[in-house]
């Protein structure tokens, strides 16, 4: 191929890479939004290709993980009453963030052949692995309801219309963040190993495996303000969803969550959701500038 037909390529493909407002890049983004469901349909068949039960393995995960810690903490004796079910509604969250966050940081990188070769705005790749870990994440809670209803386990029904806002709110904080960690990784291979390390400092960073209370007393008598932990976006999702699931802020006179009404949680929620529409906006700059290179990095 000649010069000039590698430099025309090159300009082709830089098209959509223009510099865009914010504004017109989400305009862009809902012009494709049906590349974007076929991608995300992609990436679904893929994860399950040649499987027999397929998206049903989606559903098995929770249940499967209940057994499995109520057994073990029954067998530790460690925990408190329905601990497992305490655990489990921060580990679907958590399934959801490590999953979204670390497939939308290879998004780009894993479909160069893409990128390299057809003209299309590149942010959808890594929204698309976040749109896939949001579909698991239904079908998962969706398994979780059925669990729930079969143990006959009363949820705080005050509390359960805001799991829909922490949904949005964590799918916002996965999307800003994964955009980020995608047009890194295209310049910066390192990036997807290093996030592997940091997801597990944030998975303990996040109140899963110990109360939030406790925590927050450990930072009060370390002159820390007793809601340091807030600072995690992760923190006001996960603690929404044991407050509205596990229905019970303390159990047998242990502290585990903040005897709060449901607008204490809602006024959490908003501020990591403000917080993470700037981060979503800022990553969405950033990555137009970067995703203008891509073509010729890759």
């Amino acid at each position: 191929m000649s010069t000039a037909g590698v430099h025309g390529r090159s300009a082709q493909l830089r098209v959509v890479s223009q510099r865009r407002s914010v504004g017109t890049h989400l305009v862009e983004i809902w012009r494709y939004r049906e590349l974007l469901g076929n991608l995300i349909q992609k990436e679904l068949k893929v994860r399950y290709k040649n499987s027999a039960l397929g998206f049903v393995w989606s559903m098995l995960q929770p249940v499967f993980l209940l057994v499995i810690y109520g057994l073990a903490f029954s067998i530790l004796g460690a925990g408190f009453d329905q601990f497992a079910i305490w655990l489990l509604c921060g580990l679907v969250v958590w399934t959801f963030v490590s999953t979204a966050c670390t497939t939308a940081t290879q998004a780009v990188t894993s479909n160069s052949y893409l990128v390299t070769k057809v003209r299309f705005p590149r942010v959808v790749l890594p929204l698309a692995s976040v749109g896939a870990a949001l579909v698991h994440l239904m079908l998962q809670l969706a398994a979780f309801a059925v669990v729930l209803m079969v143990l006959r386990h009363n949820v705080a029904w005050d509390y359960v219309w805001l799991l829909p806002i922490a949904v949005v709110t964590i799918t916002m904080v996965c999307a800003g963040i994964g955009m980020l960690l995608a047009a890194t990784n295209v310049y910066a291979r390192d990036t997807q190993h290093l996030f592997d390390m940091l997801v597990l400092a944030w998975f303990w960073l996040t109140p899963i495996l110990y109360q939030y209370q406790r925590a927050a007393v450990y930072f009060t008598a370390h002159g820390f303000p007793s809601g340091t932990l807030l600072l995690n976006p992760a923190t006001s999702v996960v603690i929404t969803f044991q407050r509205a699931i596990y229905a019970k802020s303390s159990v047998n006179g242990l502290a585990l969550l903040p005897d709060g009404s449901p607008f204490w949680y809602l006024r959490n929620l908003l501020i990591v959701f403000a917080v993470a529409c700037g981060i979503f906006l800022v990553a969405l700059r950033m990555f137009d500038r970067a995703e203008a290179n891509f073509a010729e990095v890759i």
